[in-house]
Order: C-alpha cells, then structure tokens, then sequence
C-alpha cells in the first residue's frame, strides 16, 4: 500500500531503526554521570550532537535537541524575542508558515506584542522586497520557513537573511521540510526542524542558536541542553534521530533528482487526466518530493476516503477534510482552489510503479466522487439571454455553492452575471479560485442579513 505522506512524517529509516535499537542497549544512563555507563551515554549524545550539527551547518555547542519540532519553534520564537525585549516587541512572520510558528506568534501577540504577517503570491512565496519593508527598528524577531510544507515552494531564505542582516534582526528558520534534502542557505540566526520528517524516531527535534545571538530560555530552568530544553533526554531516540539524518543527507543528491522526476509525472499527467484541476505551488523552486493540486466540484473528505480504500495515503488542505470546515491557511493565503485538494509527499524509495498506479486510478476515483455530488455542470447555453441570475446556496457546504455557480453560468448571457449567496466561509476563496480556472470575472462580494453575496460575471 503506497505511503504518500513523508511531508506529515517519514517512515522509519532503516539506519534509525539500527542506532535505536543499539542505543537502547548503550545508552540509558544519564549522561552528565561520571560513571562509566554515563560516561558511555555522554559519548552517543555527543557524537550525536555533532552529525547533527554538521548536516545543519552549525556549531555542535549551538545545537539543542528537544521533545519535537513544535516545541523547538516555541522555544525558539519565545527565547529570541525575551531575548531582545529592549529592542522591540514586534515579530515578522510569513503568512504560510508552519502552524506551531503562528500558534506562537499569536500567542506573542495575546501577551501584548505586534505581529506583522507578510504575503504571498499565488505560488506560495514571500517578496524578499515586501518582507524586508517589513522591518522595524522595534522588531525583536523574523522568521521564514525554508520550503512550505504543504505546496513545497521554497522561500528566499537566503534574499531575506540579507535584508534582516541589514536591518539587525535575527531570523528563525524552521526547516523542518529541506533538513533532510539540504543544508539550510547561510544566513539564519535560530533554526528549527523534527526528526520525524526525515525518517527519526518522532519526539525529537532540533533547536540550533548562533553564538552572538541574544536569546533568554523561558519556561523551567534545567542545567540540560544549554538550558533551552528541559528534562531528561531520550537518548536513543536522539541518537537514531542523528544518525538517520546523516544518512538521508548521504542519498540526498541521487534520491532528490530520482523524486523530482517522480513530481514532475504527476504534475504532468493530473492536469492532463483530471478535468478541472489546478495544481498550486511554484513548477521550479520546490521541494523534490511534494506536489498539490485541487479539484474542483470534489468533496475532499470522500476524495481521500476513496483514495485511502484505493490503496493510496495522501494529505490535504481541503476545508473538506478538516473539523473547522475552513481551508489549509496556506491555501488561503496563496489564493488558490481548496476543494478537492490532495497533497502528494513521496518517500525515499518510492517507485515509478506505485506513482503510475496512483496516476491510473486518481481519474476515475475523481470522476466517481463528482458523479455522487452530481457535480457535473450542464454545457454552457451560447443562445443565453438571462442578464443575471441569483443562486441561493444557504445552507451547503463545500464544494456544493461552486457547482451550483458552475451550473448557473451557462444559463445567463455572456456579459451576464451570476450572484451565488453561501454561508459557507470557503465560498470567499473557492468562488474567486474557480473564476480564475475557469476564465470568468470575480467580481467581489457584498454582506447579506444571512450570507455573503459573490457575484460573477461570465465572459465566455
């Protein structure tokens, strides 16, 4: 059954499974002890500390592991910005980052801080222009995810390093998706990333300050890891955690050139076999093994349920999919479609033959879920003399208010235009996206006692 999900967390790397399973024999005792069995640990965290310095180019003494990636970013984000109180209380954030870095920038902002949130295009990248004009002289903190993990652009990290270099502003940045393709662009002044995005053990994850940095640990003081991550390490864990991240980086080259080719298929081949279909992210600057695309008039949830029953585990940003009922944010900020999406992350040692396997059923599995919403859209009526129609989809949710508007264009004149009114909150980014795929004219929205009004004007 094909395994489609590394961006969520890669299976077990073989090399992880063998430091593990050693570490467990040699290293259980508590390595600040003097005794042999401590002295022996201290020896695995320390090799340990190293490999995993070097694949992130760093000093191993600025190096800290930690219970996961999430509580890095939180550590991170907390310590740099107690750090440089003096400065400033305002933090930089891109709109698409990782949600532990928003969860942390708004609860800096809770405690009486000023954010700022930079854009995105319609690819998923920051403007280092736009990013830059977005520093202050009271800005404590920027921070820039490497590549997105949910689309895999990758961001300007490097462009944007020189610009808060210029301004005086350490960056974090959270590499938990490139850490196991490449070493991050110099530049940074705090990085993060978790283990379980490259094959570790999960619960572990990196925290890497540069010397020079200001940075003031909050939460519990521990005499552990420099003082940035509490407790008692799981020593074997971090142990295959390193191990397996030297050994991913090894493949890196070969195995990201053999993915890419892999991606390139499936971009390819889903915007020629699936009707109606956009596939978001940047084409060029990317991660090698990522791909998403939405389909439009699709229910996410039954998309994936299919797919799962098909033998294939994917992800998705789709509101569909989710409690919230709302989209992926980074969905929402590059403003694409979000219904029907399907996120496609590869694994190391992911064949040809199950890529073309997934492009064999991914049609009809497609076309099933459409015929069940009866989603297919009558074909435009070119003697159409109605100037404009009024679609009331209260009540319905995605993707239900874009397949009515698709089957109320056809039925006004070329010129005319069509109002659809949805309580649904993921019409604002669906109606708009499907405008844009489908070559009609958005013309916005308006408030309405019970919902929001989108209107469209047809073109063709």
């Amino acid at each position: 059954m094909p395994y489609f999900d590394a961006a969520s967390a890669a299976p077990l790397h073989p090399v992880a499974r063998q430091a593990l399973l050693a570490a467990l024999d040699e290293g259980w005792a508590d390595p600040v002890r003097l005794y042999r069995e401590g002295r022996r640990a201290r020896l695995l965290l320390d090799a340990a500390r190293e490999a995993a310095a070097e694949a992130v180019g760093c000093r191993p003494d600025e190096l800290a592991f930690t219970p996961s990636g999430t509580h890095a970013v939180h550590a991170g984000l907390a310590g740099a910005l107690a750090g440089r109180r003096r400065v400033g209380n305002h933090l930089v954030v891109s709109a698409v980052e990782h949600s532990s870095v928003l969860h942390a920038a708004e609860a800096h902002e809770a405690g009486g801080g000023s954010l700022t949130s930079v854009p995105v295009s319609r690819l998923g990248a920051v403007d280092p222009d736009a990013y830059a004009g977005a520093l202050r002289a009271d800005t404590a903190l920027a921070c820039l995810q490497s590549a997105n993990h949910e689309v895999g652009t990758v961001q300007p990290v490097a462009e944007v390093a020189q610009a808060c270099a210029a301004a005086g502003v350490p960056l974090l940045v959270d590499a938990a998706q490139s850490l196991p393709w490449e070493r991050p662009p110099a530049g940074w002044s705090l990085l993060t990333a978790s283990a379980h995005k490259w094959g570790g053990p999960p619960g572990v994850g990196l925290l890497a300050v540069r010397k020079g940095v200001r940075y003031a640990p909050q939460g519990p003081a521990d005499e552990r890891e420099s003082g940035r991550s509490p407790g008692y390490p799981n020593l074997p864990a971090v142990v295959a955690a390193a191990a397996s991240l030297r050994a991913v980086r090894a493949e890196a080259e070969a195995e990201g050139r053999r993915l890419r080719v892999l991606v390139d298929r499936i971009r390819r081949r889903v915007a020629r076999l699936v009707p109606d279909v956009e596939v978001v992210g940047d084409a060029d600057r990317r991660l090698p093994h990522l791909v998403t695309f939405s389909c439009l008039y699709v229910d996410g949830e039954t998309l994936l349920h299919e797919l799962d029953r098909a033998g294939f585990s994917v992800s998705s940003g789709s509101s569909c999919t989710s409690s919230t009922l709302t989209p992926s944010h980074v969905l929402r900020a590059m403003g694409v479609l979000s219904e029907g999406n399907v996120r496609v992350s590869l694994p190391v040692g992911t064949t040809a033959e199950s890529v073309n396997a997934f492009l064999e059923v991914l049609p009809g599995v497609v076309a099933d879920v459409r015929a069940r919403l009866g989603a297919t859209p009558p074909p435009p009526e070119p003697s159409a003399s109605t100037p404009s129609v009024e679609v009331d989809t209260l009540g319905l949710r995605c993707p239900q208010p874009v397949i009515e508007l698709a089957r109320a264009i056809g039925t006004v004149a070329v010129g005319g235009t069509v109002t659809v009114l949805s309580d649904d909150e993921v019409a604002r980014l669906d109606i708009p996206a499907w405008c844009a795929l489908r070559d009609h004219t958005y013309l916005g929205e308006s408030p309405r006692p019970t919902g929001t009004a989108y209107q469209v004007r047809r073109t063709h």
